[in-house]
C-alpha cells in the first residue's frame, strides 16, 4: 500500500513538472516559428572602386533564400574584369605583361526595409574570403595554371547600403555603396591598406520577392 501511494504521489508528482514546463518552456526562436513569406532572388551586380589606388571594375554573381520579406540569406562570389598591370618592380614574372586578379566569395545577407514600398533600403553584408593572384594578361586560351603566381588568400567583409526600386514584381533595381574591408593579405603589393576601398554598384536583382 505504501508503495502505491509512492507510485501515484510521484505520478502526480511528473505531471505537475510537465504541465508547467509546457507554461513556462516556451522557446524563443528567431523567426518565431511563423514564415509567412518564403521566397528567393539572384542578383547580378557590378561594383567600380579602386585597388591600389587605380580604377577596379568587379563583376559578381548573389542570391539565395529570402524569407518574409525581410531577410536574404544566400552566397555571393565576384571577381575583378579589368587590367590591373603589375608594375615591372612587383612582377614575379617581369618577362611578361602581369595583371593582378582579385576575388571574393561567401555569406552574404540582406536586410530589407518596407520591401513592398516602390523605393525602399537595403542593408547587406557580405562575410568570407578573398584572393589576390599575377598571371600574364593574353589570350584566355593560351592560359596555363602554371602562368600563376602570389597566390595570396585572406578574409574579406564588405558592409553596404542599398536604394532599391522595385521595377516589377519580379525585377528589382538597386544601385548602392559598400566598404571593402580584408584581414591578412600578403601579396607583393597587394596589403590590407592597398585591397580596402569604398565600392559604389548597381545591382539588378531576380525572383519572387
Amino acid at each position: 500500500m505504501k508503495q502505491c501511494k509512492l507510485i501515484v504521489t510521484g505520478l502526480a508528482i511528473l505531471l505537475l513538472a510537465s504541465e508547467a514546463m509546457a507554461q513556462s518552456g516556451k522557446v524563443n526562436t528567431i523567426f518565431k516559428n511563423d514564415i509567412r513569406h518564403s521566397g528567393g532572388y539572384g542578383a547580378a551586380t557590378n561594383s567600380f572602386t579602386t585597388i591600389r589606388g587605380k580604377y577596379a571594375n568587379i563583376a559578381g554573381l548573389y542570391g539565395g533564400w529570402f524569407i518574409n520579406q525581410k531577410f536574404m540569406l544566400g552566397l555571393a562570389m565576384s571577381a575583378t574584369t579589368n587590367n590591373l598591370r603589375v608594375p615591372a618592380s612587383l612582377a614575379v614574372d617581369p618577362d611578361h605583361n602581369q595583371t593582378w586578379q582579385y576575388g571574393q566569395f561567401g555569406l552574404m545577407t540582406e536586410y530589407v526595409l518596407g520591401s513592398n514600398k516602390p523605393v525602399h533600403l537595403v542593408f547587406q553584408l557580405m562575410s568570407g574570403a578573398g584572393f589576390t593572384l599575377q598571371y600574364p594578361r593574353y589570350g584566355f586560351h593560351d592560359r596555363e595554371y602554371d602562368d600563376v603566381h602570389d597566390e595570396n588568400w585572406f578574409v574579406v567583409a564588405e558592409p553596404g547600403v542599398q536604394l532599391e526600386m522595385n521595377l516589377f514584381k519580379w525585377m528589382r533595381l538597386s544601385p548602392g555603396v559598400s566598404y571593402r574591408a580584408t584581414f591578412g593579405s600578403d601579396g607583393i603589393g597587394m596589403k590590407d591598406k592597398d585591397l580596402r576601398a569604398v565600392n559604389y554598384n548597381v545591382t539588378m536583382k531576380f525572383g519572387r520577392f
